[in-house]
């Protein structure tokens, strides 16, 4: 199983959800953690391949954002989504032998005033405390901090990381994972510098490892890997981690269930036909026999019901959806991807205008698509 987590910058673009999705579908991630989406509310998107759940603040879009990207084939595994607030919000997945508590969070900057990263810690104790006592634990996300090599820490962090030195959040969540006996596995393996750092600063140079991922202590065997995937992208400033786990998938019966057909509407607001259909309920009852069984009697009813309605309601004829992510919106992505990978290989001014370049072609073509909607 690979689950990952990637600070996406924003999905209020249109086409973003569509792009981050197929970016996600071209690696073998199952679950992405997400941050900064940027939505209004919270709730439960079901798309062909993939479901979006999402905790976003509950009165404005443009600010932070939490959810969880599923692949179509893992659905049938999710137990329950809580979405907490805009910074955090908890996926609980079957798992064969536990069940694994997914907590996706993203934690206040460095420079934030001390009473939000207390609101923040505090937010996420309750739903640590809610976990239930056998599920494998994992906290995933952008937390705006530095974890250093410092021997204080060294219980709970690993001797990899991309910093000698903690930062102010890095100490706070080395405190955290040492009260909730948890481990940072993100600076446990041994990587190359690229496949550590997870943020680029603006200057294009910098890069900082600021996205983590921690597990209960007695369950740090059950990570295999935490390295960071350069090659997705969507215009984020962060890079996509991925984290391999050895914990199998329970095989859950997925249900044969129909689709739910949906009476036609216009049918039901035209009176000569509303008419004709309460005629034809009367007659189908006056010629049912009489029953002495209450079940039976009940089947009978339901069925002159459902059978009157089909004859002169009908069922509606569900249309199509007008989908505009096209070959033309998945052509411009990939020849903006390409830009952006040149200009990671090779930064100079030429790869990078070219890369923005793209970039303005891509967004313009999707805008131009959403809107013909």
């Amino acid at each position: 199983m690979a689950i990952g987590t990637w600070n996406i910058l924003t999905m209020l673009k249109p086409g973003k959800m569509q792009e981050i999705a197929e970016q996600i579908q071209n690696t073998t991630l199952q679950i992405v953690a997400l941050q900064e989406i940027r939505w209004k509310g919270y709730g439960h998107i079901r798309k062909k391949d993939y479901s979006l759940y999402y905790s976003c603040n509950p009165d404005t879009t443009g600010h932070l954002g939490t959810g969880f990207l599923v692949k179509k084939e893992i659905e049938k595994n999710i137990l329950g989504f809580e979405p907490y607030n805009e910074r955090m919000c908890k996926l609980r997945i079957k798992g064969k032998y536990h069940n694994i508590s997914l907590i996706c969070v993203h934690a206040p900057t460095e420079d934030s005033d001390n009473t939000v990263k207390e609101q923040f810690f505090e937010d996420l104790q309750r739903i640590q405390d809610r976990i239930p006592k056998y599920d494998e634990r994992v906290l995933l996300g952008d937390m705006n901090a530095k974890i250093g090599l410092e021997d204080a820490y060294s219980s709970v962090t690993g001797k990899y990381s991309l910093h000698k030195k903690s930062n102010g959040n890095g100490e706070l969540i080395c405190e955290y994972a040492a009260a909730n006996n948890m481990y940072i596995m993100s600076t446990k393996f041994n990587h190359k510098k690229i496949h550590k750092g997870t943020w680029v600063a603006p200057d294009g140079n910098t890069c900082n490892q600021i996205d983590h991922v921690l597990v209960n202590q007695n369950k740090c065997s059950m990570i295999q890997d935490v390295r960071t995937l350069r090659r997705p992208n969507c215009d984020s400033d962060h890079y996509l981690v991925k984290t391999v786990i050895t914990q199998k998938l329970v095989r859950v019966q997925q249900n044969s269930n129909t689709q739910r057909k949906q009476w036609n509407r216009k049918n039901l607001q035209n009176k000569e036909k509303l008419n004709q259909y309460k005629q034809s309920v009367y007659n189908k009852l006056e010629m049912a026999e009489e029953r002495q069984d209450i079940n039976a009697e009940w089947q009978q009813i339901k069925d002159s019901v459902l059978n009157a309605a089909t004859e002169v309601i009908q069922n509606e004829n569900k249309k199509p959806r007008n989908e505009w992510w096209d070959d033309e919106c998945r052509k411009a992505m990939e020849e903006k991807n390409l830009a952006r990978m040149k200009c990671i290989n090779r930064r100079t001014r030429i790869n990078q205008n070219d890369y923005i370049q793209k970039r303005k072609i891509a967004n313009g073509i999707c805008k131009k698509g959403g809107m013909a909607t």
